[in-house]
């Protein structure tokens, strides 16, 4: 005679789907756990792959998203602004075309001849034909200008041009505007532009009345949306990235070794993106 006793059966049922419900939960949390935990990667970028990199970034900044549907952008003449420029427009830009002074080493006939140009000024994404000291009195609060710099002090945020002309340039020419506006100044610049020291102290030695024996340049101190390539790296993948060394050989002068942190994807996704800028040709090329 069996003996069966539906109480039994319906209590064993409940134990194994309650066992199932507990390891189903345990899966997911461990696999929440592994997807949230912290992890790092690193890649050493060229001076041209880091340009590649921030003008990438650049174009994703909400601000400047909104300022191409809404507003205007500026995008002053500069190295790392012509990659920006191609970034935002999707076209390709001479390069020789999209620089005004620039520092070049022993061979500056390496930086191919080209005609002049207007900055590429946007209205609500199109670009129009205009000169920069005219779309700079159409600035307004929320329009965006990029300039590039020649210095940059990082833990104060801030950076500087170097001024030759008594007008004070490009800078001379919008910096007013800018300021009495409330436009955002946008200031691409890699960290191969890093100086030592105070960089208002650098300022105002440079400034001294005193004899020069060759070319010193003044400088102009310059506050806004500093865009490094740590800057980039937090916009286009959420990683938080750290510069732990720079330099380098046979092209890999000037260049930048950065650490990368965040979850696993995160991770993979920087690794991805910097594997699709390796290779960026130098600027004059």
């Amino acid at each position: 005679m069996v003996n069966r006793n539906p109480r039994k059966g319906s209590f064993v049922l409940m134990a194994v789907l309650s066992v199932l419900l507990l390891q189903w939960v345990f899966a997911g949390l461990l696999r929440a756990a592994e997807s949230s935990q912290i992890v790092q990667g690193s890649a050493n970028l060229t001076v041209s792959e880091s340009k590649r990199l921030i003008a990438k970034g650049v174009a994703q900044m909400p601000i400047v998203k909104n300022a191409l549907a809404n507003g205007m952008i500026i995008i002053i003449k500069g190295t790392t602004n012509l990659y920006v420029a191609e970034e935002i427009t999707g076209k390709k830009i001479v390069p020789a075309e999209y620089v005004t002074g620039r520092i070049t080493g022993k061979q500056p006939e390496l930086l191919p001849k080209g005609k002049t140009v207007n900055p590429i000024v946007l209205e609500k994404g199109k670009e129009v034909d205009i000169s920069l000291a005219d779309a700079a009195k159409k600035l307004k609060a929320g329009d965006i200008v990029m300039k590039g710099a020649n210095a940059l002090d990082y833990n104060n945020k801030i950076a500087a041009v170097n001024i030759m002309d008594a007008s004070g340039g490009t800078t001379g020419a919008t910096m007013p505007f800018i300021v009495a506006r409330k436009a955002h100044l946008v200031i691409p610049v890699g960290l191969e532009k890093l100086v030592a020291g105070d960089i208002v102290d650098l300022t105002l030695k440079m400034r001294d009345p005193m004899e020069s024996v060759n070319m010193v340049p003044s400088m102009w101190l310059l506050t806004g949306d500093i865009v490094t390539e740590l800057e980039a790296i937090k916009t286009l993948t959420g990683a938080a990235a750290f510069q732990a060394s720079a330099g380098g050989v046979a092209g890999a002068e000037g260049g930048v070794w950065l650490v990368f942190r965040g979850t696993r994807e995160q991770v993979s996704n920087t690794l991805k993106l910097i594997q699709s800028i390796k290779g960026e040709p130098p600027y004059t090329e």
